[in-house]
């Protein structure tokens, strides 16, 4: 593997970003930004939904058919994606993401088909393309939903033709390309709309997957926020850390939204501010503390003032009543914390050992 200057966190490779291999005349091998970058060992996941899913991968895998995989943002889609090509016949060749929502206008023909020298303005050499990149591997089309009409038409001669023509050039290049793409849109829906092309939609929509949201799968919250907390212990090589009884059960009454994205990134928060071998409650997100609220019926939501005294309490329960410290965690200055202490009645016990 490369060496690179800035050594990225767990969640930060959890995050793909999309790569310039456009511009390269010499394609390298395009490394993986996913925190999934072993598939199998990474892929995560024991629930009904998950199992279901990943019946599916496992019998598309060793086909060429094209694949749409839907869901809504932050479920792992890539990570779907990359387990297909993994256990394809292609497992080896290179896997090429792209992010559709980058590509306009002439970029969108030089990056995914390349051009010649000269081809435009600053075109001062000539460059491969995404799509000659992934030539005998996966191309994967991340939001292909978001691809203008009239650029919808190009990429649909290029899966007919099995080829592409560079910018500024006639002569098109033969590839060997699988075909993999993913939105969180209703691709029918946008057609109907028209939006979205629907020769294009029927020349993909071979094989369909939806991942479920981590709401649907809470029997594999826990063991991804494990395992995002012992990356965390590797990242740093430190001792490992764990969750309290009470963080996990809040770590599972919560929605995630965000999905696996947003647990992952709770997860570093929680590490980086617990200085102990305990992941405790108050070093979760704000939103999470307050999602478990059990004391309130279902038709009567606490007030904002009744959220704060509780997030407050549990966080100086967890600093032993070090107000800076508890600032900290909470994000605001010392004075604040005071004020709303005095506003809030709070009245915290100090001992001479822990008072600041």
């Amino acid at each position: 593997m490369r060496e690179h200057s800035h050594k990225r966190t767990p969640s930060e490779k959890y995050v793909r970003s999309q790569g310039d291999i456009s511009g390269q005349r010499d394609m390298p091998i395009f490394e993986s930004r996913s925190l999934y970058t072993r598939a199998h060992a990474d892929f995560i996941g024991s629930s009904s939904a998950f199992n279901s899913m990943f019946e599916v991968i496992t019998a598309v895998a060793p086909r060429e058919c094209p694949v749409i995989i839907t869901g809504e943002t932050g479920v792992g889609k890539e990570m779907v994606a990359r387990q297909i090509h993994t256990a394809s016949s292609r497992n080896g060749k290179i896997f090429v993401p792209v992010d559709c929502t980058t590509l306009t206008g002439q970029l969108f023909e030089s990056q995914l088909f390349g051009h010649i020298k000269g081809a435009f303005t600053s075109a001062v050499d000539s460059t491969l393309g995404f799509f000659r990149a992934a030539d005998g591997g996966t191309i994967f089309l991340d939001e292909i939903s978001e691809i203008p009409l009239d650029l919808q038409a190009k990429l649909l001669r290029v899966l007919q033709d099995r080829s592409v023509t560079p910018l500024g050039s006639t002569k098109s290049c033969p590839i060997d390309v699988r075909i993999l793409c993913a939105t969180f849109r209703d691709l029918q829906d946008m057609v109907k709309k028209g939006t979205f092309r629907s020769d294009l939609y029927y020349r993909l929509d071979v094989v369909r997957i939806e991942v479920p949201p981590l709401r649907h799968r809470k029997e594999d919250i826990l063991p991804l926020a494990e395992y995002f907390l012992a990356n965390q212990s590797t990242f740093y090589s430190e001792l490992p850390k764990a969750f309290s009884e009470q963080t996990k059960h809040l770590l599972l009454n919560y929605a995630w939204p965000g999905n696996v994205r947003e647990l992952a990134n709770a997860v570093e928060r929680a590490y980086v501010l617990t200085p102990g071998p305990e992941i405790l409650p108050a070093v979760l997100p704000f939103e999470v503390i307050i999602s478990d609220s059990p004391s309130y019926p279902k038709d009567q939501l606490p007030t904002l003032d009744e959220v704060k005294r509780k997030v407050i309490l549990q966080t100086l329960e967890y600093t032993k009543g070090r107000k800076i410290a508890a600032s900290r965690i909470l994000g605001i200055e010392r004075r604040q914390l005071n004020r709303m202490l005095e506003k809030l009645k709070i009245n915290f016990p100090q001992s001479k050992e822990t008072a600041e």
